[in-house]
Order: C-alpha cells, then sequence, then structure tokens
C-alpha cells in the first residue's frame, strides 16, 4: 500500500484532508497548500505548535498612520472581544474560506471605514465572493450590534473611528499569523481557540495577543 498523495512512498499516517493514508513528507509538504487540512486534525495541531511566524517587513504593515495603542484595545475590550467573534464566525460560515480571503474582507472593510472619517461614504466590496461574503457578514453583525447598543442605552457608544481602529488591529494579526501556505488557516484557527478557551457565561475577554 502506498501513500495517497505521492502513490511511492508507505503511508505513516491517516489523512482526514484527502481522507487516506499518506505518508510522513506528503503530510509536511502538502499541509495546507494542496490539502484541505481539517482544523481539528492532530499533525495539523502539532504543526501549529512549532511553525514560526512569518517575518513582516515595516513597509508591508497596512495601515501605519493609524494609531492601535494597548490603551485603546483595554478601553474597547468588549467592541473587540465581539468584532473578533464576528470575524471568525463569518469566515466559518464562507465555506472554502482561509486566512488570505479573511485578509481581503479585513482590507475592505478597512477602506470602507476610512471613508467614514473623509465624510463620503463609499463601499469597498471585495471582487473576491468569499471576501466579499465575509464583509457583508461583519458588517451585518456591526450594525446588529449597534442596534442592540442603541436598545440598551438609548445610543451606540461605537463610532466609526474605533471600529476602524479594531479593524486595523485584526489586519494586522492576520498578517502576523498567517501562514503563507496557500491553505492556511492559522489566525481563523487563533481566533477559534480563542473563543473556544472562554468560560460559558464569562465576560468577553480582550482579544489581545504578543
Amino acid at each position: 500500500m502506498a501513500c495517497a498523495i505521492c502513490e511511492i512512498r508507505r503511508p505513516r499516517r491517516f489523512c482526514p484532508g484527502v481522507r487516506g493514508d499518506i505518508c510522513s513528507l506528503c503530510c509536511g509538504a502538502e499541509r495546507e497548500i494542496t490539502v484541505d487540512c481539517p482544523l481539528e486534525c492532530e499533525y495539523l495541531q502539532e504543526a501549529r505548535r512549532h511553525e514560526k511566524p512569518q517575518l513582516v517587513e515595516e513597509a508591508r504593515i497596512p495601515n501605519r498612520d493609524i494609531a492601535v495603542s494597548e490603551r485603546f484595545l483595554e478601553e474597547h475590550e468588549p467592541q473587540l472581544a465581539f468584532l473578533g467573534r464576528a470575524v471568525a464566525e463569518a469566515a466559518f460560515a464562507t465555506p472554502g474560506a482561509i486566512d488570505f480571503d479573511v485578509r481581503e474582507g479585513l482590507d475592505a472593510l478597512v477602506r470602507t471605514y476610512r471613508t467614514l472619517q473623509s465624510g463620503v461614504y463609499y463601499e469597498s466590496l471585495p471582487s473576491n465572493p468569499l471576501a466579499a461574503a465575509i464583509y457583508g457578514l461583519v458588517q451585518r453583525a456591526l450594525a446588529e450590534y449597534r442596534q442592540q447598543e442603541t436598545g440598551q442605552l438609548g445610543v451606540s457608544r461605537t463610532r466609526d473611528a474605533d471600529v476602524l481602529g479594531l479593524l486595523v488591529f485584526l489586519q494586522r494579526v492576520e498578517l502576523d499569523r498567517n501562514n503563507g501556505r496557500r491553505r492556511g488557516r492559522a489566525f481563523l484557527d487563533m481566533l477559534r481557540q480563542f473563543y473556544s478557551s472562554e468560560a460559558p457565561g464569562a465576560s468577553p475577554s480582550p482579544l489581545i495577543f504578543p
């Protein structure tokens, strides 16, 4: 019996992504490249623990003119926790979405909220249908969040400028956590694990990463 991918070497483990037995070399080489790896795969999770962050040149950091301080994040913990969850739920509700689709969706959201600062609203819809779906779901979640705020407080305290800063923060975290693999979902996996670790009924925790 040979590996289901290379059809040469002897298989060493079962791959839920190809639903067959594969060799360890193909597992390492094709993981999140040609294989859509389920996030629960034990070999994927083991690889996550040894992944080194992608080196991001300062010039590649998006929207460097927008300052996002620790104090800002602390003051907006509930909104950040909500927005991070909204991004994760939007991505997981979009079949086939990967980190790069989330990146495009976040970029479009940032560009849209930037226009609000200039006083001329313009919606920057992504051409990528998966990114566009994520974009639309996050926008809908934000609108519902603000409606709930208004219902409870009589007014929404979440300003457009606050949303912009939080989106820029998530954008930078995605850039840091993206492992560069063609079908990679390291950023989404991080969000999934962060929210699944929250105790039921607990108040939202700050979504702050190193």
